[in-house]
């Protein structure tokens, strides 16, 4: 009796490939930008233009953390700057004080100093003490501003010119008349300055003048750089 040729049992059903979803069913609509990733072997959907009137959706970024508040370590303040046009206008008006005292000082010595060398010795006094004033004030309210220092050291040097030059006319007013005042200043208005710079021992340039004027500007940078510098207390 023959038999029928042998045939290999039934393979069992295999899942669809291409079809993750088992039911067939439709996938719910995503927003762009969010949902999961297109299915294998699917183009990936891409949105649509955004409805006119609307803006577009902006992608959420996570917040960055801020770095923690540091306070400033104990005993000391944040530096904080000067006013340097403030610095320069109130050591111009100590300047202009110190300079109308010594000239009024001269007026009322002038005849009791006859020796060149106290003469001097009141110049470069006055400069010195000029220039520290100016430095002082210049430092405590211009701090470390570089431009209030110069400033102070200019004022200070033309304090200690003024301080002399300003005696001649005033004397010339004391022993002549102010008319003789008003002839000078018509004219010869620069003769308070070459009295200043001219020596009437020597005859020529009177050097300590100009050493008056290095003295009041060295004198009001060096206090304006110390009292700049210093730490405020705590």
């Amino acid at each position: 009796m023959s038999q029928p040729p042998f045939q290999p049992p039934p393979q069992p059903p295999q899942p669809p490939q291409n079809h993750p979803n088992p039911y067939a069913q439709p996938f719910p609509p995503q927003q762009p930008g969010f949902g999961p990733s297109a299915p294998p072997g699917q183009h990936p959907m891409y949105a649509g233009p955004h409805p006119v009137g609307q803006p577009p959706v902006q992608p959420m970024y996570p917040m960055q953390p801020t770095p923690p508040f540091q306070a400033p370590p104990f005993g000391q303040r944040p530096d904080a700057g000067g006013n340097a046009a403030g610095a320069v206008f109130l050591g111009l008006l100590v300047s202009f004080v110190v300079s109308a005292l010594y000239t009024g000082l001269i007026l009322a010595t002038y005849k009791d100093i006859t020796s060149t060398t106290v003469a001097n010795a009141l110049s470069l006094g006055h400069a010195l003490l000029n220039g520290a004033i100016v430095g002082a004030l210049v430092g405590k309210v211009g701090r470390g501003s570089n431009g209030a220092r110069i400033g102070g050291a200019v004022i200070a040097a033309l304090g200690a010119f003024f301080g002399d030059a300003n005696a001649l006319p005033l004397i010339i007013a004391k022993e002549q008349s102010f008319m003789a005042l008003k002839d000078m200043l018509e004219y010869n208005p620069f003769l308070p300055a070459k009295a200043w710079w001219h020596s009437d021992a020597t005859g020529g340039v009177d050097w300590f003048s100009l050493l008056s004027l290095v003295l009041a500007a060295g004198a009001a940078w060096g206090v304006a750089y110390l009292v700049g510098s210093r730490r405020r207390p705590a």
